[in-house]
């Protein structure tokens, strides 16, 4: 028996996408926290909503599995920050940690599940006991994992050199551990290299690094990647913060019906 759709809304593949962006899954006072009680209550709303979540790399290919009625949403994680992402001593999932509540969400919504997209720094979450584990982890739940460069530096104010080095040794860094790319990048602070051009295709110790996407800072729905409005390079995300052009306002602009979304 075919599934009921998961929303009211019809089909929709000229419609905007949120790709909504965490840092911090804790308690703190700065834009980038989120408590835990905050994540899970995002979880909720993007579900109620009728989200289902898709990785960057999906969502750029047009291979997304969706229910009908049901609108993508990439969930993006920057800087590979410890609240993120914890294992215990005997190497379980951390509950409390960002990626522990989720998996606890997607226990009673199987078809919430962990598919995620994580830009990490070389910190790796602070545990480098931890990061090959880690890793297999996020790839068996259908997440991947993204540049943040090297040192986080604002590219704009980087040489070209400068920015091949950012970008190129995150590379290679990340298919040492594995990893397969070509991979999307995450802009340190949102800033963008001077020369774009540079991220379609550079010769880097012996290697062509290509990237296959950009994603800004904020601070609306983006654009799909068939839409004639689409730069792969200047991609917007939704800081998952309260006020003006944070998730919960952009969840509210769509209850209104101020939003017209991409639906399956």
């Amino acid at each position: 028996m075919e599934k009921p759709p998961v929303s009211k809304r019809p089909a929709n593949h000229k419609g905007v996408t949120f790709v909504a962006e965490w840092h911090h899954i804790e308690t703190g006072k700065t834009t980038m926290h989120r408590s835990p009680a905050e994540f899970r209550s995002d979880l909720e709303r993007l579900y109620k909503a009728g989200f289902r979540p898709v990785t960057a790399r999906d969502w750029l290919a047009g291979k997304m599995d969706l229910p009908k009625g049901a609108s993508p949403v990439v969930m993006t994680f920057d800087d590979a920050n410890p609240s993120q992402f914890q294992l215990k001593d005997d190497g379980t999932v951390d509950p409390n940690c960002g990626v522990g509540i989720w998996l606890d969400f997607a226990k009673t919504h199987p078809d919430f599940p962990v598919k995620g997209t994580f830009y990490v720094l070389p910190t790796m979450w602070a545990q480098p006991k931890w990061v090959a584990k880690k890793l297999e982890m996020l790839r068996e739940w259908g997440s991947e994992v993204g540049n943040h460069t090297i040192e986080h530096v604002p590219l704009r104010h980087q040489t070209d050199e400068r920015v091949k080095k950012e970008v190129g040794d995150a590379v290679l860094a990340l298919e040492k551990l594995g990893e397969k790319g070509p991979f999307s990048l995450a802009y340190p602070l949102g800033s963008t290299p001077k020369n774009l051009s540079l991220l379609k295709g550079f010769d880097w110790k012996g290697q062509k690094i290509v990237t296959s996407a950009g994603f800004l800072v904020g601070a609306n729905p983006a654009s799909g990647p068939s839409s004639p409005k689409f730069d792969p390079y200047r991609i917007p995300r939704i800081q998952a913060t309260k006020g003006v052009c944070g998730l919960d306002y952009w969840l509210d602009e769509l209850k209104k019906g101020h939003v017209k979304l991409y639906v399956e």
